[in-house]
């Protein structure tokens, strides 16, 4: 059994990754975030950071038809390089850290990331070059605990850049960023047999729960269901938060 962990957890967990999944396949937001967090109530969060990332690249991979074109590819490279010096110091605190504070640094890093994302903060112009070394600086360091993707995000959605450019150019950065990031986590001790079995049995559950979300059943305009996402993943966080503080 993956991290010898209890039927009420693993049930939890699945439930989790159904959940997560539909998000994203809805929204195309938060997989990692809410899994992530959901995770930190029943275990270690740094146990499921390998696991959050095979299934976040399986599910970047399904949607990668057709975005090629609208890549931009120069950010890319900015982000990438940032991410190259900010993953690795992430790594080094985070792994350094009882889970307790573990738990308690991630969970306060989803609740600032849901109050950046709330606020709706925007940008008079795109920014170019160097700025985007900078937020990629900061997506490493949040992708030591397999959130990369938040501050990417809301970087993007605070510029007036086009939505097929936002799109296809985070799908062009995180599997380039989870290539980047596997052996670092091998590295660290985050890489063990116990991660692909953990995989194996929670990407039918995620692929499901994606599949549902993109059939958008609900008449909810994506972007709503975007906020009541984030809602739900600080109070997740919150909780998360409070079990580590007391």
């Amino acid at each position: 059994m993956p991290y010898d962990l209890g039927p009420g957890a693993l049930v939890w967990l699945a439930v989790a990754c159904l959940v997560a999944g539909f998000v994203r396949g809805y929204s195309g937001f938060g997989f990692s975030a809410l899994l992530i967090a959901a995770s930190s109530l029943v275990t270690n969060p740094l146990n499921f950071v390998a696991v959050v990332v095979i299934l976040e690249t399986v599910m970047s991979l399904q949607h990668a038809k057709g975005a090629g074109p609208d890549v931009d590819w120069r950010r890319v490279g900015w982000l990438l390089g940032g991410a190259a010096v900010g993953l690795p110091l992430g790594l080094w605190v985070l792994t350094g850290v009882s889970e307790n504070t573990g738990r308690a640094v991630v969970s306060g890093y989803v609740l600032l990331m849901c109050v950046v994302l709330l606020a709706g903060w925007r940008l008079a112009a795109e920014v170019k070059g160097a700025g985007n070394g900078l937020a990629g600086v900061i997506s490493g360091l949040a992708n030591a605990p397999g959130m990369g993707g938040l501050p990417v995000a809301a970087f993007f959605a605070a510029q007036p850049m086009p939505a097929s450019v936002f799109r296809a150019t985070l799908i062009a950065y995180f599997p380039l960023l989870d290539l980047y990031s596997a052996p670092l986590y091998w590295l660290a001790g985050l890489v063990t047999w116990d991660t692909l079995w953990a995989a194996l049995i929670a990407l039918p559950v995620t692929l499901f729960g994606n599949w549902l979300g993109g059939r958008h059943f609900f008449g909810t305009d994506p972007q709503e269901f975007r906020r009541f996402a984030i809602v739900l993943l600080a109070g997740l966080a919150a909780l998360g938060l409070g079990k580590a503080l007391l």
